[in-house]
This record gives structure tokens, C-alpha cells and sequence, in this order.
């Protein structure tokens, strides 16, 4: 009776909308540096299998990330495509001057829902993270730059385990406050599981009608994808993602691998979901960042083939 009920009530979105956020979170974690001209290849090759929202970098300090040091010159050189959003992220004022002078009108701005983890990577509170951004809030409106946010650790975090979503909250109206409009709940250690997306998924929601919610994964513990599900049933339709499945938080310890786009894709097709994604070429991209980086990635569908490459006898 119960699967019955379920299957009466659900309705899975027609589309969704999937950001690739490969050139800035994929990378950053890569002891291998890719070339301006590799990172803009990849920028651009992602636009053309059909990101309408991609993540080309950040500006942030290149002696923490080094990986990300070239981004000025990467956003000044890349194709601008009309009806794309080309997206930075930033930590403070200086890193949002530098996104204005390399053309950039979208960036994003991060807190940690745990204390414990803000403390140890920034020696600075939540409250107080959010409160620095106020210059930076003041900063976007004069130079017609949009901000959005994303709430790091989110469903966990490895030195205080589960976040309550208390705490996520704190963060959602510190946001607000500045008025930040879109923002994402990000699975930085992978640790959520689809109850608890499901539940902080709805509660949000309901709480926070005015706000556009993303929601972001790492398949850290091969629950990436049942996690968009989850998010999908509570009503979220849009998801970060990155091609071949690299990344991670370089201050989160074993917090490795973003979903592999592809495999999102993949799977919502198969499900009858439109995401406006070519597969195969996102299968492309995903192999030619393997044998840039000459190894296998966590991608599932890089390993297996698409379920339509299966011959039949």
C-alpha cells in the first residue's frame, strides 16, 4: 500500500537544470595544474554540450589554492556565449574587485553551517563570516554584479558530524540579510543521506518560498546521486555537478569527488527528466579530462557506457 501511495504522489520534474561547476570545484582539488588553455577548453567545450550555468573559477588567494590562480586571465580569454552564466567563486571584497575587473557579473559567496569547520579554515565564526560580506553585498549593487551563496557543510561535517538544520538556518538568514537570493546547500564532506536532503529540502522550501535553491553533492560515499533524488522529490530542480566526477574541498579532509556530470545526466535522461544536455559530448569532455590527467576518474559512466550502448543478441 505504501509503494502504491508513493508512486500515486510523486511526480519527478520534467527538467532540471544542472550547473557545471568542474573548472573551479573539479580542478581545485587536482595536484595535476591544467593550462589556461586546457581550462578554457573545457569552459568551452561544457557550453557547447549545453551548460547554461558554469563555475570558470575563483578568486581567492593563490598561495591556498593554487590551482586557481590563472582565473583573471581565464575569464578575460574565454568565448563569452549569450544566455550563459559564467560564475566565480569569491571569499571577500578583493576576490569580488578582481571577478568586476575580469568581466564577471555573477559570483558566489560561501559560508560553513559548522562552526567548528569555519574556526579551523577561516579562525573566524560563522556570524562573522557573514557579516564580512557585507561590504561585498554593497560592492555587487554598485557594480551590477549578482550574488548567490552557498552554505558549505550543510548535512555534515567531519569534525562535528551532523549539522542541525538549525545551524543551516542561522546561515540562510545571515544571507538574506544582505540580500542574497539564491543559494545552495552544499554536501562538502559527503555526508548527507536522502532523508535528511528530503527533510532540509522541504523545510527550506517552505520556510524560504523567495529564495532559488541548489543543492550540491559529493559521491564521497556513493550517495551522490540517490541524494538528487531525494532533492527532486522534495522539489529541488537544480544541481551541481562536475565533469568526470573530480573535486573536492581541499580543506575537508576525504571529502573527494563531486557527481560526475555525466552520470547525472545520464540518469535523468534514462528517468525521462530534461537537464538540455548533450550526453555524448559530456561523455567526451569527461574523457578528455582523463587523459589530461592520465587515470581513471569516479565516473561511473566513463567506466560503464550509457545503458543505450548496450547491444543487444
Amino acid at each position: 500500500m505504501l509503494i502504491r501511495n508513493l508512486e500515486k504522489n510523486l511526480q519527478w520534474p520534467a527538467k532540471i537544470v544542472v550547473s557545471e561547476v568542474g573548472p573551479r570545484d573539479g580542478l581545485q582539488n587536482e595536484k595535476k595544474m591544467f593550462t589556461i588553455e586546457q581550462k578554457i577548453d573545457l569552459i568551452e567545450r561544457s557550453v557547447e554540450a549545453g551548460s547554461k550555468i558554469i563555475e570558470i573559477g575563483s578568486f581567492v588567494s593563490p598561495k591556498a589554492i593554487p590551482q586557481m590562480a590563472d582565473t583573471d586571465e581565464v575569464a578575460r580569454r574565454i568565448k563569452r556565449v549569450d544566455g550563459v552564466e559564467y560564475r566565480v567563486l569569491v571569499t571577500n571584497l578583493r576576490g569580488l574587485e578582481r571577478a568586476n575587473e575580469a568581466g564577471i557579473k555573477k559570483a558566489k559567496l560561501t559560508v560553513s553551517a559548522s562552526r567548528a569547520h569555519s574556526l579551523s579554515n577561516l579562525n573566524r565564526t560563522p556570524e562573522e563570516v557573514l557579516r564580512g560580506f557585507a561590504e561585498c553585498a554593497e560592492y555587487a549593487a554598485a557594480h551590477g554584479i549578482t550574488l548567490s551563496g552557498a552554505i558549505s557543510t550543510a548535512f555534515g561535517c567531519s569534525m562535528e558530524g551532523k549539522v542541525p538544520i538549525e545551524q543551516v538556518i542561522t546561515a540562510i538568514d545571515g544571507f538574506r540579510e544582505i540580500g542574497v537570493k539564491e543559494l545552495s546547500l552544499s554536501d562538502t564532506t559527503g555526508m548527507a543521506n536522502p532523508q535528511q536532503v528530503y527533510e532540509y529540502s522541504v523545510r527550506v522550501k517552505e520556510q524560504y518560498p523567495d529564495i532559488i535553491w541548489n543543492l550540491h553533492f559529493h559521491n564521497t560515499r556513493g550517495m551522490g546521486l540517490t541524494n538528487v533524488m531525494a532533492g527532486m522529490m522534495a522539489g529541488i530542480e537544480r544541481y551541481d555537478s562536475c565533469f568526470a566526477g573530480l573535486g573536492g574541498c581541499p580543506f575537508a579532509p576525504g571529502a573527494s569527488g563531486n557527481i560526475a556530470t555525466e552520470d547525472l545526466i545520464h540518469m535523468c535522461h534514462e528517468m525521462g527528466i530534461d537537464t538540455g544536455y548533450d550526453l555524448d559530448k559530456m561523455i567526451s569532455i569527461g574523457r578528455y579530462v582523463q587523459e589530461i590527467l592520465e587515470k581513471d576518474t569516479s565516473s561511473f559512466v566513463l567506466k560503464a557506457g550509457k545503458c543505450s550502448d548496450i547491444v543487444k543478441v
